[in-house]
């Protein structure tokens, strides 16, 4: 089969690369720029270690220098690093990887779509792909092309963002001040820390108001350094600076055919501290097991189809959330003097609204869940065994009797994980034999897709003996209490789409199968 196409070289795209790579599923990657990774004002919040990040320790809220709240967090909760540093990570890593190629100065002037794949144009090279993924940006060419509609709103919200080099207190720590004092005009300023004493600091303005000036733009920074500082400013290095307004927009369609959709190109988010590039990476995880799953033949095209209904539903619940809340946040708005004798009162119970995007908590940032039949939900208070969340990251052990992280073993196939106090005792070729093991291993082999067999001491409100399905994205397809192979099974062929027409792969098909990374290129 022909490789994937993907559209665009930014975080999303490089990403869903090196997920199908995972899935050993080439790609060809088509970067209408040169490969130069500029240094800019931005910059990203991901909820997991990433290579020169910066981890933060906590997270304090202020409304006119009182405190309201101050979150501690742990190592890997919360990592800041700037955009041309995580681009730079992706790209060495795609580098290193043999099924994805790279391919520069390559933007994409046509394409068209039959029964069997994707055939795209760049220039006067014709490049031939199964499918055809667009992580081209707000401005997408695919998505153009497709005529689907991008409706919402053109000003969601407004920022003026600066980084700086300075000596700030609090290190390690990100704050946001509400009502800052000195700041004339902004709603809120927000600093967040990145490594070598760098700071990204955000001023939330009304939407209406114009452009900061440079001196304008000085003049908030000196201020909230100073601020911030005892009263004196302190000796800074402005590194960079941006003014720009958040647009909130969503595709009517994530798919057409063979080709998706996925991060800006299909949707724009960012109102309130949300992490786009979030959802961005969401999409990559959704879609590249489904594609690996289809590409080598062990699911039909129509397990594609809940790429749609999973992350548009998802996108939809997060906009909703943020439209929500933004009323309350709105000082001088006239739902919120309406409500301003509740409030005044109970904001810092509410403070959680003004961190819940940048941490990825609340309905505005935690993850989503897909309880099944395509549809999404947002998961803030679900339980860890309910249907569809992303599952906590617990120790495991595998067969072979070495020890990982759960969402370690993610990316390659299906986990069946059974939840087994006193493993660790134990060495594995003992407990490899006793109890549900020996029934548990052949009902794993015997599942219609790849999957790997883990055991763990304790999982999150789950009863020894649970049998947990998860699907390759780190999302629950079902917690069994004991081994019931036909029920395993019939979870697992759910999970894939059915199995109409579909011959029985080993559960080692995907693992076994190597393509060159050159196989169908134009």
């Amino acid at each position: 089969m022909d490789p994937v196409i993907i559209v665009g070289a930014g975080p999303v795209g490089l990403t869903v690369a090196l997920a199908l790579a995972r899935h050993q599923v080439p790609s060809i990657v088509l970067d209408e720029g040169n490969g130069v990774c500029p240094e800019s004002v931005r910059s990203s919040v991901l909820r997991a270690e990433a290579a020169d990040g910066r981890s933060w320790t906590g997270w304090r809220t202020f409304r006119r220098g009182r405190e309201l709240a101050h979150l501690r967090l742990a190592p890997g909760e919360a990592v800041h690093l700037s955009q041309h540093r995580l681009l730079r990570g992706l790209r060495d890593a795609v580098s290193a990887t043999p099924l994805v190629r790279l391919v520069h100065d390559s933007a994409v002037a046509e394409f068209e779509q039959d029964p069997d794949g994707v055939s795209v144009r760049t220039g006067r090279t014709w490049w031939r792909g199964s499918h055809l993924v667009g992580c081209d940006g707000p401005r997408s060419t695919v998505r153009r092309q497709l005529k689907i509609r991008f409706p919402g709103h053109a000003a969601a919200d407004h920022y003026a963002v600066v980084t700086v080099r300075a000596d700030l207190p609090f290190p390690g720590e990100a704050q946001l001040h509400r009502d800052p004092q000195h700041s004339a005009g902004a709603r809120e300023v927000t600093g967040r820390p990145l490594p070598d004493g760098v700071w990204r600091l955000d001023w939330r303005l009304p939407v209406r108001q114009p452009q900061l000036t440079p001196d304008a733009l000085i003049e908030h920074l000196r201020a909230t350094l100073a601020d911030w500082s005892g009263g004196e400013v302190p000796r800074y290095e402005l590194i960079s600076a941006a003014d720009h307004v958040v647009q909130q927009r969503l595709a009517a369609h994530f798919q057409v055919g063979r080709v998706f959709l996925a991060g800006d190109s299909a949707h724009l988010l960012g109102s309130l501290g949300m992490q786009k590039l979030d959802e961005g990476l969401r999409d990559a995880d959704n879609l590249a097991w489904k594609l690996g799953l289809v590409w080598h033949n062990c699911a039909t095209e129509r397990l594609l189809a809940t790429y749609q209904q999973e992350r548009r539903g998802s996108v939809i619940a997060r906009l909703r959330s943020a439209d929500q809340a933004r009323p309350l946040l709105q000082p001088g708005s006239p739902l919120l003097e309406a409500r301003r004798s509740m409030l005044s009162g109970s904001l810092r119970r509410n403070a959680g609204l003004l961190s819940d995007g940048s941490l990825g908590t609340g309905k505005l940032g935690s993850a989503p869940a897909y309880p099944g039949g395509g549809r999404a939900a947002l998961s803030p208070t679900l339980p860890p065994t309910s249907p569809g969340v992303l599952v906590p990251d617990v120790p495991v052990v595998t067969t072979d009797g070495s020890t990982d992280r759960l969402r370690a073993r993610l990316g390659r196939g299906f986990l069946v994980v059974l939840v087994a106090p006193g493993t660790a005792v134990w060495a594995s070729d003992y407990w490899l034999s006793a109890g549900l093991m020996p029934q548990l291993t052949e009902a794993t082999r015997a599942l219609p897709l790849p999957a790997e067999l883990l055991v763990t001491e304790a999982y999150p409100t789950a009863a020894p003996h649970t049998v947990l399905l998860i699907r390759p994205d780190g999302h629950l397809v079902a917690a069994l209490r004991g081994c019931h192979p036909d029920d395993l099974w019939t979870l697992a062929d759910r999970a894939r789409g059915g199995s109409a027409e579909l011959p029985m792969p080993r559960a080692d098909a995907v693992s076994a199968v190597r393509v060159p990374a050159d196989q169908g290129h134009g």
